[in-house]
């Protein structure tokens, strides 16, 4: 834990939670950033990870994390806390960058991601990193293992929900249905599934590989409430990551863009697993900082 870190994040949630909705997203925006900036710094030094899905994807962490998980990183195994599963844990730069940033652990080890003997690895490992709930990096495994958490919760009488996050191509994998539909049946309305919808997976399109439309009619017919919204939409963002409760399960689909934020990343395919430059870190950096 870093204390520092832990006040300032503290400082952000306060922020968030009394302000009027320009200062929200200004804050959040501001913060997002920061995170974006961070990873490009991150993946940079190591020289690998999964750039275009972390850009995609920090905007909805950031909304968890400043504004609606009930979390603590002074008590990170708080019984009663709310669970947060990255099951596209491939992206799990833009995953320790938030961490990191609300105080689980000091910014300052982002540095030795992918490093040898560094708990920081290539995916989440619940046994080395604070704030981890369960290992994920196989496709597939993050939304059953929220179902069986959803289900937990239930049986304990907690108040704690379960937010999972799942990659579009994701989706491709049979085992999410199998969870979904299980969800549904049982009417877990403390689960809530979060797709980060940017239309690319490794390689290729997703409606080019597998396609997946109409998505919100399919989870909609596992017994589903479906909220479509724009995924870098911070004000958007937040009533759909709190949803009212209907006794169903939640899915929001997020529509968002791989590589947002900087130009010559954004949508394009190639960015799914690439090192930029030192000159193109350099450009990417200036960008954000606009």
């Amino acid at each position: 834990m870093d204390r520092e870190q832990v006040k300032r994040w503290r400082a952000l949630r306060r922020l968030v939670e009394t302000s009027d909705p320009q200062a929200q997203a200004q804050a959040l925006h501001a913060a997002s950033d920061s995170s974006r900036a961070a990873v490009l710094r991150t993946i940079r030094t190591a020289g690998m990870g999964h750039v275009g899905g972390d850009l995609s994807v920090l905007d909805i962490l950031t909304c968890l994390y400043a504004a609606v998980l009930r979390v603590d990183p002074e008590w990170p195994d708080w019984p009663d806390r709310d669970r947060f599963i990255l099951s596209k844990g491939h992206c799990a730069a833009a995953l320790y960058t938030t961490l990191a940033h609300s105080g689980f652990f000091p910014p300052s080890a982002l540095g030795t991601f992918m490093a040898p003997l560094s708990p920081l690895n290539g995916h989440p490992d619940r046994t080395k990193v604070p704030g981890v709930e369960t290992n994920t990096g196989p496709l597939g495994h993050g939304l059953p293992v929220g179902v069986g958490a959803a289900i937990a919760g239930r049986l304990a009488g907690s108040s704690r929900r379960v937010y999972v996050v799942l990659g579009d191509g994701e989706l491709q994998e049979g085992s999410n249905w199998e969870a979904a539909m299980a969800a549904g049946h049982r009417g877990l309305d403390n689960l809530i599934a979060v797709v980060d919808r940017n239309r690319l997976q490794q390689g290729a399109r997703t409606e080019a590989t597998n396609r997946l439309e109409p998505l919100a009619d399919k989870w909609r017919s596992f017994g589903w409430q479906v909220s479509e919204v724009d995924g870098h939409d911070h004000l958007a963002l937040l009533p759909a990551l709190a949803p009212e409760s209907t006794g169903r399960p939640t899915c929001v689909i997020a529509n968002t863009v791989k590589g947002k934020g900087v130009s010559f990343m954004e949508d394009r395919v190639e960015w799914h697993h690439k090192v930029p430059s030192p000159q193109q870190t350099e450009a990417a950096l200036l960008e954000l900082a606009q």
